[in-house]
């Protein structure tokens, strides 16, 4: 009885899961990653005019952060001489005097209205520098931009500008409130972006399964069969590159180290990776068994399916942080027993 359980379940995987590509799925692949792309540019593009359309028109900081952010919250205003660091949290910060060290806003901006002998830096802010003021070190702007007056910043030739734009609305509530981490708004930018999300994972699933038939045929299986074996060693890796992978690297030297952690973080992408398209195939599959007819089912709808399931798991609110460790873990242990195909046994 298990041995014919056994005989099906790879029959219908390793045969009939992974058709030959047809013409029509050629072409309706080539429309999604085409569709996929010009999603990409729309979003890039109205994300450049939006920080474009950005400019400061008042020298006044309290009637800036209205304008752009709604912000009631008031602006730590630093006047005189401070000889310690300047941290504005959840709020931005002012500098009207002389600091002699940094100033760093988190979830607001940085106005620059005296002198800053260390850094400057703002996470879901901009910087602003005035006529007449000076920073000494470098400045560093995580979702705005790095705003001055018409004439030449008085900098220091050494010091360098890093700046991130891009998602400064988003940066700022998350800075101010990191409870929506767990519970994103529901907006019109969040759904599309969920959807796009939806979308690349399924190409990637497409290329992935067109390059590689029979490795996630025999990794859906084995996630069919030993779902328990492959959990428990996934939560084992999970363990030793949560724990022991720092440790290492801690006490490694630093060459060694860096080398070591380049080679972890590609693992883990790549895991990451073939795990997800191995359970949006099987997920997939199995929707495609319980709701649609024989004559209905198709590689390209099941793994459509699959992507689309598993990102909306991922957006539910205090649930996804559960469902990507679990995707994670279920990812690791397909990887690590990717070779084996042979003796498996139902769990």
């Amino acid at each position: 009885m298990r041995v014919r359980f056994r005989r099906k379940i790879l029959n219908e995987f390793t045969f009939q899961f992974f058709e030959p590509l047809r013409a029509q799925q050629l072409v309706c692949r080539a429309l999604t990653l085409a569709f996929a792309l010009i999603i990409l540019v729309a979003a890039a593009r109205a994300q450049a005019d939006d920080h474009a359309n950005i400019q400061p028109t008042s020298n006044d900081s309290q009637q800036h952060s209205k304008s752009n952010g709604n912000d009631d919250v008031a602006p730590l205003v630093v006047e005189g001489a401070n000889d310690a660091d300047v941290f504005g949290f959840g709020r931005s910060v002012v500098v009207r005097g002389n600091v002699k060290k940094g100033a760093m806003a988190f979830g607001g901006d940085v106005f620059v209205e005296g002198v800053v002998e260390g850094d400057v830096a703002a996470i879901g802010g901009s910087v602003y520098q005035r006529e007449g003021s000076r920073i000494g070190g470098d400045v560093m702007v995580l979702g705005g931009a790095y705003h001055h007056g018409k004439t030449a910043p008085q900098r220091n030739p050494e010091s360098t500008t890093v700046m991130f734009a891009g998602y400064e609305t988003e940066l700022r509530s998350m800075m101010r409130d990191p409870s929506v981490l767990l519970a994103p708004q529901w907006s019109k930018l969040y759904f599309g972006l969920r959807v796009l999300a939806a979308l690349l994972w399924f190409v990637a699933s497409l290329g992935l399964t067109a390059l590689l038939p029979g490795t996630i045929s025999r990794a859906a299986t084995r996630l069919q069969l030993t779902s328990t074996h492959v959990a428990v060693i996934g939560f084992c890796a999970a363990i030793v590159l949560c724990v022991g992978v720092p440790m290492s690297l801690w006490m490694l030297p630093s060459v060694i180290g860096a080398f070591v952690g380049l080679l972890i973080f590609f693992f883990v992408c790549m895991a990451t990776l073939f795990g997800r398209v191995v359970i949006h195939a099987a997920t997939g599959r199995w929707i495609e068994r319980r709701f649609l007819p024989e004559t209905n089912r198709s590689e390209s709808l099941a793994l459509l399916l699959g992507a689309c399931v598993w990102t909306a798991l991922t957006s539910l609110p205090y649930v996804w942080p559960l469902v990507v460790a679990g995707l994670l873990v279920a990812s690791l242990g397909l990887t690590l027993t990717a070779q084996r195909q042979r003796n498996w046994v139902v769990s």
